[in-house]
């Protein structure tokens, strides 16, 4: 942005031209004009970065519901149970992550959330158990598992937080 300075003529005294007023005016509808966009602007990016939190956060549930699945389809060896179990472990410090930080940063919708991860640990943590107690699939046919393990709660937690974090935003 440019400077721009007005020379102008001595007025004669006791007198205020319009040169001199479209001089204070114009700076004036330029800085205002500034600071709308930087508004504007700022309240965009804080929007986008606050969404995609959002996302990651809802993100690392469905990671954690999914961990019945992979567990099941676990190669057998030692070191795919090591595996699993730590990315298990990082899941839940992922979740424990986005909960704090919308205790901080959204507090709206850290209850929703807090509600989601529960349904989450309760419904998939039943649903590890069984899927550690299955032996290992070592065929292709066996990779499909036919039936989806139910997460009925996990759904309507998650439509729920869904709603508020559409309503933070």
């Amino acid at each position: 942005m440019g400077i721009v300075v007005i020379i102008a003529a001595a007025p004669q005294a006791g007198s205020w031209t319009w040169a001199q007023t479209t001089a204070l005016i114009v700076p004036v509808i330029a800085l205002v004009g500034v600071y709308i966009t930087f508004t504007l602007n700022q309240r965009a990016a804080r929007r986008e970065r606050r969404s995609k939190t959002f996302a990651e956060a809802l993100t690392a549930v469905e990671e954690y519901l999914e961990m019945p699945y992979r567990i099941r389809r676990r190669p057998a060896s030692p070191d795919a149970r090591r595996e699993l179990t730590d990315e298990a472990s990082s899941l839940l410090a992922r979740m424990a992550f986005h909960h704090a930080w919308l205790q901080i940063e959204a507090s709206k919708v850290a209850g929703p959330y807090a509600a989601l991860v529960a349904a989450a640990r309760s419904e998939a943590g039943v649903h590890m158990s069984e899927a550690w107690q299955q032996p290992p699939i070592d065929t292709d046919s066996g990779m499909n598992l036919g039936t989806a393990y139910p997460r009925d709660r996990s759904n309507a937690a998650r439509a729920t937080c869904i709603e508020a974090m559409r309503q933070n935003l």
